[in-house]
């Protein structure tokens, strides 16, 4: 059986990542550098978050109780700012022009040229979205513990604790923040659930619902995570989630939408309407829990059936977007045109939520709406899959009609992060840019 292969530059997420070559030839060569494998990690130690987890009564509702650390500003802001000023990236992400273009949508443009040519294009196959993890390759045990920020976990005494120095608890599998060293935007971080653990690139319920807490922890809707599956520009396999801070109102969540369901925990469900990528917009209900569950046994769902996805974690945790996609897979059957490959553009979940990276500064220049339209395009499933891909998620989410509350009759709603939240105020509002997504080659 043929498989689907494309050839693309793999993005460096950290100071350690080596060519596999390279790495392989290493092996036996001890560690040398201060990672997270069993080599170096006996006695280490790094600042420890824990967060409260919220119940039915208090999900998303602001307490009066000081935190011991201001998450978003001190720890995660601060501490990238501090990693910055020590030169662990591996540029300036200041020093990348950033625009929103005209138009409806306010689509953002970022030009970063010449990075992707430093490193050699690496083979990737596209059309298996779950692969086994290979520790031989490049992962986050790898990375050095200076790039990472804190360990992240739930409170086991109810209450939000902060530990500048605790222990790395190898038993209690911990979750880590750490930087991304060729950072998209301001703040850009990877979330590593159970880093120890080793798991390949594939959702699940348990670390799904780690992301929310720290979109919920964060407080501010334009600080954002987001997740690529395997064939859909995930370049690592060892799952992770990205984040990052822009203070500007995503084309995405600008976009209407029309609602399909209500299931019985309140968890509402949308079709994103008029918007070049086709997608399923989840909104809280009663719980972060339920709203955790049912996003990702759509995500376990999709990627059971081999379709690669990407997924927008808006609204400070409230609002996901749920964006099943096909570009790879087009590519490799070369269904792409020359005119868009030559672009460079990774359509991962960045740029289909509307923020383009772009690696020309022709593009850059011509940068409009309609362009940006046209390839983002490229990436939707088509009307006959897509719905054949949404009776799929519906299965899944509540094994028929069982979970579903009512279905409302059709109506169109627009939704702006501006209007909908008060914008939570940070000391970090200016724009700036840097790139993120790894080249597309022929």
């Amino acid at each position: 059986m043929m498989q689907l292969r494309i050839k693309r530059v793999p993005t460096v997420v950290s100071n350690y990542q080596k060519d596999e070559a390279e790495e392989t030839a290493r092996r036996s060569g001890g560690c040398g550098k201060n990672c997270l494998r069993s080599c170096c990690i006996p006695g280490a130690k790094l600042p420890l978050y824990a967060f409260k987890k919220e119940s039915e009564k208090d999900a998303f509702e602001s307490e009066n109780k000081e935190p011991p650390v201001a998450f978003l500003d001190s720890l995660v802001l601060g501490e990238w700012e501090d990693r910055m000023q020590r030169g662990l990236f591996r540029y300036d992400v200041t020093a990348c022009e950033t625009k929103v273009i005209s138009g409806e949508y306010g689509f953002i443009a970022q030009l970063n040229e010449g990075r992707h040519l430093k490193k050699r294009p690496t083979e990737f196959r596209v059309d298996k979205v779950l692969q086994p993890f290979d520790g031989n390759k490049f992962n986050f045990t790898k990375v050095g513990q200076e790039e990472v920020l804190f360990q992240f976990e739930a409170s086991e005494d109810g209450e939000v604790q902060f530990f500048p120095n605790a222990p790395i608890d190898v038993e209690n599998h911990p979750s880590v923040v750490a930087i991304n060293v060729s950072p998209i935007e301001y703040g850009h971080v990877l979330l590593i659930p159970r880093i120890l653990e080793c798991l390949p690139q594939r959702i699940d319920r348990e670390s799904f619902l780690l992301a929310l807490y720290m979109a919920a922890e964060a407080g501010n809707p334009y600080f954002r995570l987001g997740y690529n599956s395997l064939g859909a520009f995930a370049t690592i396999n060892h799952l992770h989630f990205q984040a990052y801070y822009l203070a500007v109102a995503f084309p995405i969540e600008k976009a209407p939408t029309k609602k399909i369901t209500t299931l019985n925990d309140g968890v509402i469900i949308s079709e994103l309407l008029k918007y070049p990528v086709r997608g399923v917009v989840f909104e809280v209900g009663n719980t972060l829990q339920d709203l955790s569950d049912a996003v990702s046994d759509a995500c376990i769902c999709l990627q059971d059936n081999n379709i690669a996805y990407n997924v927008l974690i808006s609204d400070c945790g409230k609002r996901i977007f749920l964006l099943p996609q096909c570009y790879a897979e087009k590519q490799a059957l070369g269904e792409v045109s020359v005119e868009l490959l030559d672009t460079q553009v990774n359509p991962a979940v960045w740029e289909i939520s509307g923020h383009m990276v772009l690696k020309r500064r022709k593009d850059y220049d011509e940068a409009s709406e309609e362009n940006a339209w046209r390839l983002l395009a490229e990436v939707s499933l088509s009307d006959e899959r897509f719905d054949e891909v949404n009776a799929l998620i519906f299965e899944a989410i509540g094994g028929g009609k069982d979970a579903i509350e009512n279905v409302e009759e059709p109506g169109t709603k627009a939704q702006s992060i501006e209007k909908e939240n008060g914008i939570t105020e940070t000391s970090h509002h200016a724009m700036v840019a840097g790139t993120q997504q790894c080249l597309v080659l022929q």
